[in-house]
């Protein structure tokens, strides 16, 4: 079992590593293949904020590099350098989309979402919108993939532009992107 000092000095070399890959864009994280080093006590919350042992890290460039070596592996999250990966918990996604650019109309529309990390991503083939709907209070939940397997929480305000786009196709109401209908909500009624 890992000991505090080791999960803190875990989390030192993980800060120094992400800062070795600084400026060169994203590191290769998915070809990174070291041996579970243990669980860290961070989570990211449903709001989008990071949290380390209970505290909210307040430093978002700290965040925003801990956000480039963020991989998903199966069901877990995890930092992951060359030689250390960490499980993190995630409450919800890794990221929060907080704003939509739009450009084109119909099916030639592309939609570009960007994160509260300021990551981008066009709704598409490989960064599909999905929504689901809670059982109980039938409020939505969007999403779309950012990279890798992360997704981002589509934001309330961002949501509403979304659906302000939402066009009737095959019975359904949602968008188009790069040639690619999403769904926004089930069947439509009769």
């Amino acid at each position: 079992m890992k000991t505090q000092n080791s999960v803190t000095a875990g989390l030192a070399h993980v800060v120094a590593s992400a800062n070795a890959t600084k400026g060169r864009g994203l590191p290769p994280v998915d070809q990174w293949t070291p041996a579970l080093s243990g669980e860290m006590d961070m989570v990211i919350r449903r709001d989008g904020s990071w949290w380390h042992e209970g505290a909210p890290i307040r430093r978002e460039r700290l965040v925003r590099l801990f956000s480039t070596i963020l991989r998903k592996d199966g069901k877990d999250f995890v930092l992951v350098t060359p030689v250390e990966k960490w499980i993190i918990t995630v409450e919800d996604a890794p990221f929060i989309a907080v704003d939509l650019d739009v450009t084109g109309a119909g099916r030639d529309q592309s939609l570009r979402f960007t994160t509260n990390l300021g990551d981008t991503c066009t709704a598409g083939r490989d960064c599909p919108i999905r929504v689901t709907e809670d059982a109980q209070t039938g409020e939505p939940s969007p999403y779309v993939m950012v990279r890798g397997g992360l997704e981002a929480l589509i934001d309330r305000k961002t949501f509403y532009r979304l659906a302000d786009l939402g066009v009737q196709h095959d019975g359904r109401f949602g968008v188009w992107s790069q040639g690619e209908f999403f769904a926004l909500s089930g069947t439509l009624p009769g």
